[in-house]
């Protein structure tokens, strides 16, 4: 009997072989295929034309294949593409992706110890985009999607000349990045890509439908105090945002007030309300109450791992993770870690944001929020001990910088412990 089955066995065995072997060979061509296209091959990408203003020091070839170059102590060149440098800039974003940046140059040079918008668009939002650049009349670095896809492709380009030559503002101020590929919503790479190429030591984290209603840029460049908190790179500064209650009030800007008088007026009357009142922990933090009442400068003191505000901070700082796409607690995981990196929120009591009202993809946001909530979760615990670790490493743990990360972290199952072992396996 147990010959027989044993027998029996054969022809299955050969046919697991044959199957394990076509599959070894497929595997091989998809990965060298993968590869190939990736790092060599831009064929998709030539009706890309060029940059309005190419750096001197890369010699022009085609998109992604600009060689960027380092000097070695023999006086030999190290160099590589530019298509192979960034792949790994962005390694964490879904692939293959192909970042272009610079597609248009902003004339005016910024001062490094300017404010750089950073920000992130689609075509359906180039209107809006055009009024922010008009109003804020600083400098704007913004990643733009575009669709793989030659039909679409084209008449976006098509579109995004016509934007960016129509207004000069736009030519004097705005930095234009490129991210083609096939996936959408890749709203952290999108922030990195605009955050990387930003061209000045501090940025505004700033979604495009918001409108700044006040000149907070020159308040900050203009106060001895609040500069030195931001050099000091412990310091985001939050700007509070509102939004209508009668959501068809938000659809006109040139009616938003621009004090914060005007505004504490729409306040009192319940016509201006905190942006997604109804969902707390996004906005809670920045105290809404405080800032109604006061005209100085005051510290968020009860942080929710849920608070996204919109910031400006330095450039130098922490990266948003890649691997959120789509919607929900992309932004709030930028700053978590953040937070976590030793880094404090303080409101600014005069400036005020108004969100301009459209339209949600309801459906879409339904389904991505439940993904990226899971991985929140598991993200939150990892970047706690990560950091816990690098803290106690560096012999920053008990300085200030590990105040934020002890407070978020604490209740974490088995956080305790880890520090322990952390602490008596270097002591």
């Amino acid at each position: 009997m147990f010959k027989l089955r044993v027998e029996g066995t054969k022809p299955v065995q050969r046919a697991i072989k044959v199957l394990f072997n076509v599959y070894i060979i497929l595997s091989t061509i998809y990965t060298s295929n993968y590869i190939y296209h990736m790092y060599t091959n831009n064929n998709g990408l030539i009706s890309i034309k060029s940059r309005n203003e190419p750096m001197a020091e890369i010699l022009y070839a085609k998109w992604g294949q600009d060689r960027l170059s380092w000097d070695s102590n023999s006086g030999v060149y190290d160099s590589m593409t530019e298509e192979f440098f960034l792949s790994k800039a962005f390694s964490e974003a879904m692939q293959p992706s192909h970042v272009i940046p610079y597609y248009f140059r902003a004339d005016n040079p910024p001062d490094e110890e300017d404010i750089t918008i950073t920000t992130l668009i689609t075509s359906n939002r180039f209107p809006i985009f055009d009024k922010l650049v008009t109003n804020y009349q600083g400098p704007i670095s913004v990643t733009i999607h575009v669709s793989d896809d030659e039909e679409t492709r084209e008449e976006l380009l098509k579109s995004l000349n016509d934007l960016y030559n129509g207004n000069p503002y736009m030519k004097k101020y705005v930095d234009v990045h490129l991210v083609v590929d096939r996936f959408e919503r890749q709203f952290n790479m999108w922030r990195n890509v605009a955050k990387f190429f930003a061209r000045t030591n501090y940025i505004m984290m700033l979604d495009v439908d918001f409108h700044p209603c006040t000149n907070f840029r020159q308040k900050i460049l203009r106060s001895p105090r609040i500069m030195k908190m931001l050099r000091s790179g412990n310091t985001a500064l939050v700007i509070p945002a509102f939004e209508y209650a009668d959501l068809t009030e938000g659809l006109n800007h040139s009616t938003f007030p621009t004090t914060k008088k005007d505004a504490l007026e729409l306040v009192d009357s319940k016509r201006l309300v905190m942006f997604h009142a109804s969902w707390k922990p996004g906005h809670g933090s920045s105290n809404y109450a405080a800032w109604h009442d006061t005209n100085v400068l005051y510290k968020v003191t009860q942080y929710h791992y849920q608070y996204e505000p919109y910031v400006i901070f330095p450039k130098h700082s922490v990266w948003c993770d890649e691997r959120f796409v789509g919607y929900g607690a992309n932004k709030a995981a930028c700053l978590f870690e953040l937070y976590l990196s030793g880094v404090d929120y303080w409101v600014l009591p005069e400036d005020f944001l108004i969100h301009q009202t459209h339209e949600y993809l309801e459906s879409a946001r339904k389904h991505e929020r439940v993904f990226n909530r899971r991985l929140y979760d598991h993200f939150r615990e990892e970047m706690c001990f990560r950091y816990a670790r690098s803290f106690i490493l560096n012999n920053e743990w008990d300085t200030p910088k590990s105040k934020n990360l002890k407070d978020a972290c604490h209740k974490i199952r088995g956080f305790t412990q880890a520090i322990k072992f952390f602490r008596e396996s270097v002591s």
